[in-house]
């Protein structure tokens, strides 16, 4: 598993590395746009994949975007590169 998979930041140190607030985090995970994976007592553990993303899904809800576009979007991106890989 490659270092950007791996989870462990909390939101708060997502927070501060992607300029989002931590209620914009959970939104777009409700939303789901992102997945965090949980540890037993339920505290969301990020990647620097993850991390990524977050910044994208802002850069794209700031130009216009919707929620469901985006997903949609992520969802074609994902179909094509298990196609192609």
């Amino acid at each position: 598993m490659s270092f950007m998979d791996k989870q462990v930041m909390n939101i708060g140190m997502v927070s501060e590395l992607t300029g989002l607030s931590e209620r914009r985090i959970r939104y777009y995970e409700i939303r789901k746009l992102i997945c965090p994976k949980r540890t037993i007592g339920g505290t969301r553990k990020y990647s620097f994949r993850d991390i990524e993303k977050l910044v994208e899904i802002s850069e794209q809800m700031e130009i216009g975007w919707m929620t469901a576009e985006i997903r949609h979007s992520a969802k074609k991106r994902r179909t094509s590169s298990a196609a192609n890989g």
